[in-house]
């Protein structure tokens, strides 16, 4: 992506601040050449907690040129923090940029609101990412994800692959939080994480950038063809309250974060949450502020104990008409105490190749000092009659850990590799950690 060459760099700015319900900034600038930009706000915000209720997060309202572009929640919290947002396609000449509260928008508790930095990036049309931005989603929130701060996209990011014809880019999106109808428990046992992450569209585009073919995620997130309105070449989308997606919606608003690049290479998807570790912290404060946390909750109840008291273990294999069970194994005086990812039940089971991430709640006086072995279990999965052939094959542990003080991810706790082969129904293989006493 490209930075406007001066005198077209918007510097940094003066601190900018703004009673409720004032403009914050109007900016002027120039563009080239056909583009697609991307602005990066560094904005604070006086009492706004996303773990508050009544003080979540500041909305802003930006606009180009006088047409309205998005908005913006201010979700990291009161000190200064960066966000990143596409502003679409822009042709050759001077623009302005208007950023401005949206009291309706905003929660009640939330004081004053600052933008320190603006800068303006642009990609011109042709240039490497042009196409990536070009095609990037709008995403309407749902009723009553505008109405209650929850299910926010935090990050959109794209994977890009050569086909027979062209080329796929495929977009997915990072949201603070699952809809109401999906339990909270059961996403950290199977996924190891409390937001969502989810596909939302993908095009495939020939040598001269024309269209092939399009999809969106469409009910229970099947690939389905988009037939949707567009803003320029943007597809438009609405979340909906199950935590799908639509061609149509009731909200007029809509969030534009902006997209990057990520490739995967042996992890999970969860990876992009590593690379962006200020949204742990968004999803521990989003599913405290739904009163879903609680200390010795049980799988089956819909809620969690703190994340921070979860060990995650990420890990690749195959499965065969089977599904695994993650065990993590602490300290009690002289004995070991097996807690299981499925306590709750079959469905509390992973059921899906490749590189995974799951979770396991440790006892409320474990830390990760007290954490002595790993253990893996397959299962037939529930109605199916050829037991004899479920099974899987672990090939690798990547990563251990627990997340910190401040709810990021701690350091590596443990990493193994080899080629072991599980049947359902045999005992589990079981890994022993070093001693680091």
């Amino acid at each position: 992506m490209a930075r406007l060459a001066e005198p077209s760099v918007i510097t940094p700015l003066l601190l900018a601040l703004a009673v409720l319900g004032q403009p914050l900034r109007q900016e002027s600038f120039r563009v080239a050449q056909p583009s697609e930009a991307v602005a990066v706000l560094t904005a604070s915000c006086e009492r706004c907690a996303w773990g508050r209720k009544g003080r979540e997060a500041a909305a802003l309202s930006l606009s180009v040129d006088g047409r309205y572009s998005q908005h913006l929640l201010l979700l990291k919290g009161a000190e200064p923090a960066e966000y990143r947002v596409a502003l679409g396609p822009l042709a050759p000449g001077t623009h302005r940029l208007s950023v401005s509260l949206d009291r309706e928008a905003s929660a009640a508790g939330v004081r004053r609101v600052g933008v320190s930095q603006l800068e303006i990036l642009t990609t011109p049309q042709g240039a490497g990412e042009y196409a990536a931005l070009a095609f990037a989603p709008r995403l309407h929130p749902s009723v009553a994800s505008a109405q209650g701060f929850v299910g926010v996209p935090l990050l959109l990011w794209y994977e890009s692959e050569p086909t027979p014809r062209g080329r796929r880019i495929r977009y997915s999106a990072i949201l603070s939080g699952a809809g109401p109808g999906t339990p909270v428990d059961r996403l950290m046992a199977v996924w190891g994480r409390a937001t969502d992450i989810l596909f939302v569209y993908a095009v495939e585009l020939d040598a001269a950038g024309r269209v092939l073919g399009e999809e969106f995620a469409g009910p229970g997130g099947t690939p389905t063809p988009f037939t949707g309105g567009r803003d320029g070449r943007h597809p438009l989308l609405w979340l909906t309250a199950d935590g799908g997606l639509a061609e149509r919606g009731e909200t007029t608003s809509r969030h534009a974060p902006a997209p990057f690049a990520f490739g995967f290479v042996g992890a999970p998807r969860e990876a992009v949450m590593d690379a962006n570790p200020w949204t742990y912290r968004v999803m521990i404060q989003e599913v405290a502020r739904r009163g879903l946390l609680v200390a010795d909750a049980r799988q089956g109840s819909g809620r969690i104990p703190d994340p921070r008291r979860f060990a995650y273990v990420e890990a690749c294999g195959e499965l065969k008409d089977a599904a695994l069970s993650l065990e993590v194994g602490t300290a009690r005086g002289d004995k070991v105490r097996w807690r299981a990812s499925d306590e709750g039940g079959p469905e509390f089971r992973i059921a899906r190749s490749g590189c995974f991430r799951g979770a396991v709640a440790l006892g409320s006086s474990a830390g990760s000092a007290a954490i002595r072995a790993l253990r893996f279990r397959a299962f037939a999965r529930p109605g199916d009659t050829a037991t004899e052939r479920a099974g899987a094959r672990l090939d690798r542990v990547s990563r251990l850990f627990v997340l910190g003080p401040d709810g990021t991810p701690g350091p590596n706790l443990f990493s193994w590799e080899g080629r072991v082969a599980l049947r359902a129904g045999d005992a589990p293989y079981t890994l022993q950690l070093p001693d680091r006493r």
